[in-house]
């Protein structure tokens, strides 16, 4: 058999959809003739009948139907392949709206859309911080930042960084502790973060087989993280935070690291995009500067001050 021409194919579909030669001449803009000779030269080349024609219409076979069907799904992948390529081309405009964590959103998401209006400046963006998960149809967002563990495998998610959890306290706290050890700090008060689906069960892990799972005293729970740190810092006792929220604060010793050479659990920062077949340039382009500045901060190292006094496993 010789070879097909697959532009026959819209010619075809054309006429199935339209029902007539007619009206597929009309819907593409060309002459009837000119679709009859293509849908003649495409039954030839398949050595096909793939219409019948009566007075009032034009059905097709068994075999067109077969191929009709066929033909849409191609005809469509390649109208989006078309779309999403011209897209990627296009400069980004208009409005994107990012949705994100509170505390996230205001040290990581807040400096990079500034930075992106700056290099699109026919952009918009519109940033919606909220610890509660946004319904992304409703509130039209173009896409969510999920810090964190997705519990949900049906989001079309991408993870794109990755950040680590420490264990901390304000100074003027931790030199009153003596912590060495992973089963010493379920004695010591705890500032939970209400937010968290199991805010006080914390696994700690040395090396390849050591593995801690500690349950901490909660001396006070907050269901925001910044309002977490602050209590931290106030001296409100040891708690768990994000590196991206706390390296600064550790570097200026305002907060220690406790049992740094225990880790806990590395949590990832997904973006998670409605449904659709493809996204639009502001979106991309968007993911694509999120993605380079977390390669650049998980490629920075986090400095950890020792505790003074020579107290072992503060920092």
């Amino acid at each position: 058999m010789e070879a097909v021409n697959l532009n026959r194919l819209a010619y075809f579909a054309a006429v199935v959809d339209t029902g007539s030669f007619t009206r597929a001449a009309e819907r593409l803009g060309i002459t009837k003739t000119v679709v009859s000779q293509q849908v003649a030269k495409l039954e030839d080349e398949l050595k096909t009948a793939l219409l019948m024609r009566t007075t009032r219409r034009v059905e097709p076979t068994e075999a067109g139907r077969l191929l009709h069907a066929r033909s849409i799904f191609i005809l469509r992948e390649a109208e989006d392949a078309i779309g999403e390529i011209t897209r990627a081309n296009v400069e980004p405009g208009g409005v994107l709206r990012v949705a994100a964590p509170n505390d996230y959103g205001t040290s990581r998401i807040a400096p990079l859309a500034a930075a992106f209006s700056r290099r699109y400046p026919a952009c918009r963006v519109e940033l919606v911080l909220s610890d509660a998960r946004i319904d992304p149809v409703a509130n039209q967002i173009d896409l969510s930042i999920r810090v964190g563990w997705l519990d949900d495998s049906s989001l079309h998610a991408r993870r794109v960084g990755g950040f680590r959890q420490l264990l901390v306290a304000a100074p003027q706290f931790a030199e009153t502790m003596d912590i060495h050890d992973p089963d010493q700090v379920s004695h010591a008060p705890f500032v939970a973060n209400a937010a968290l689906k199991e805010p006080l069960i914390w696994h700690f892990n040395k090396g390849d087989f050591e593995r801690r799972t500690i349950r901490m005293r909660q001396v006070l729970s907050i269901n925001t993280t910044p309002a977490v740190l602050a209590a931290t810092l106030a001296g409100g006792g040891l708690s768990v935070l994000p590196d991206y929220l706390v390296a600064d604060l550790l570097s200026e010793k305002r907060l220690i690291a406790v049992l740094p050479e225990w880790s806990l659990p590395i949590g990832g920062v997904h973006v998670v995009y409605p449904t659709a077949k493809f996204r639009p340039s502001k979106v991309s382009s968007f993911v694509k500067m999120l993605m380079a500045a977390e390669s650049g901060q998980t490629n920075n190292e986090i400095t950890i001050s020792p505790l003074s006094h020579g107290r072992s496993g503060t920092g």
